[in-house]
């Protein structure tokens, strides 16, 4: 069976640097933190009172109040995410065979505002009364099932979880999907809601996230020696990934084209990445396999890069083993030191910055990296792209993610070529 090729048609995101695609892209090239004081809920007890939290949202450009009062944010990000994504692709629903268009769309963690606000709501003495919307706002395939159901499309509809790694996986899939001739069409990404009481005092109770409340936005420090933990994000970032000839035979535009996935395990630890990388080497290479790539074609890397201690020695020490000499060429960079980590919604989020660093040119920085702040057990040989976008014409960029549980998926995108 022949496989058939996969371009990108559509982008959408909003994140804690824009509400829209162009606004999130302009942040990230001009070096932007998304950072500041939390203001969902009084942080003021808690070892971390920051995040990049998405700003002036108002759910009521998208949909009337009654049906916003059914979604959880996590639900309403994904919503404005795939409404500009499906814009910008210019699908024409009306002519479409909507039984060949699907969705693919993830979250780590869901609707947990929702399950908050319920179960702390909840009085003993009075008894139970919950919102008869609390189960369908809360569950992690709902974005999905929203999205299907706003515009009518009929085909594979389901939603991953896999963590931090969820919304790449979510790409793999619907790359998948496509190449086998299941679809023509898949909306994919990821959507992350989980600034709460719950999110942020269960990450900290892990001494997951960075304390540095002094300076919000030096908090995400990805690869230097004073790093501490990452920093929460939100937002949602989405995909319209079609098959080539149903592409060009309605005249759309292409961002690029997806040309291989990769998936492992580090089956190591519960939260922490194995601390050679042995997860990481596999799933970069199985990206490669599957694209049917050399390493030194890829040009940029858009790592995990979460700004914690083991993790991002681990991840350096797997590039080098698996690009080698090449690993010295590379331009590298962790868009998380700008945008925060937006769990779930991470691994779409970076694979849109690689698709638009190959098309423009230019790679967006890992900012925050001081002088003299180096780690010992970090090559700075490497390009970390720091503190500043560079100008690089590149054919090929990959992007890694993962997550809690020894979840790993890479992606990579190529410039399109007809």
């Amino acid at each position: 069976m022949e496989l058939k090729r996969v371009v990108v048609t559509g982008l959408g995101a909003i994140t804690p640097l824009g509400n829209t695609l162009s606004e999130t892209w302009e942040g990230l090239v001009n070096g932007k933190s998304g950072a500041g004081p939390i203001t969902q809920f009084d942080a003021s007890k808690f070892k971390t009172q920051f995040a990049c939290e998405v700003k002036n949202f108002d759910p009521l450009q998208i949909m009337d109040r009654k049906e916003a009062r059914k979604c959880d944010k996590y639900t309403l990000l994904a919503l404005t995410s795939a409404q500009e994504a499906v814009a910008d692709s210019a699908l024409d629903i009306e002519k479409e065979n909507l039984d060949r268009i699907g969705v693919i769309f993830a979250a780590g963690i869901g609707g947990i505002k929702t399950f908050e606000e319920e179960v702390m709501g909840y009085d003993p003495e009075r008894g139970p009364r919950f919102n008869p919307f609390f189960i369908p706002k809360m569950i992690s395939d709902i974005a999905a099932g929203q999205i299907s159901m706003k515009y009518g499309f009929r085909g594979p509809n389901f939603a991953t979880v896999s963590a931090c790694a969820s919304s790449t996986n979510a790409i793999s899939d619907a790359f998948n999907y496509i190449r086998l001739g299941k679809a023509d069409v898949i909306v994919t990404g990821g959507a992350e809601a989980a600034i709460t009481i719950a999110g942020v005092g269960g990450f900290n109770a892990m001494n997951a996230l960075s304390t540095r409340n002094d300076a919000p936005d030096k908090a995400s420090r990805p690869f230097s020696a004073s790093r501490d933990g990452f920093v929460m994000g939100e937002g949602a970032a989405c995909l319209v990934v079609e098959e080539l000839e149903h592409a060009l035979a309605r005249g759309a535009k292409i961002y690029g084209e997806i040309v291989g996935t990769g998936m492992s395990a580090d089956a190591h630890h519960l939260t922490a990445s194995h601390p050679e990388g042995l997860g990481a080497k596999l799933v970069m290479r199985n990206a490669l396999e599957d694209a049917g790539m050399k390493p030194e074609e890829i040009g940029y890397i858009n790592v995990h890069g979460t700004s914690t201690p083991v993790g991002d020695i681990s991840e350096v020490k797997a590039i080098k083993d698996v690009f080698g000499d090449h690993a010295y060429n590379l331009n590298i960079s962790s868009t998380k030191s700008m945008t925060g980590h937006l769990l779930g919604a991470a691994g779409a989020l970076e694979a849109i910055a690689c698709i638009l660093a190959v098309q423009n040119g230019t790679i967006p920085p890992t900012i925050n990296h001081e002088e003299g702040d180096d780690d010992s057990e970090i090559d700075y040989k490497l390009n970390f792209t720091f503190n500043k976008a560079q100008k690089k014409e590149i054919n090929a960029a990959l992007s890694n993610t993962f997550g809690f549980g020894g979840h790993n998926a890479s992606v990579i995108v190529k410039k399109f070529v007809k």
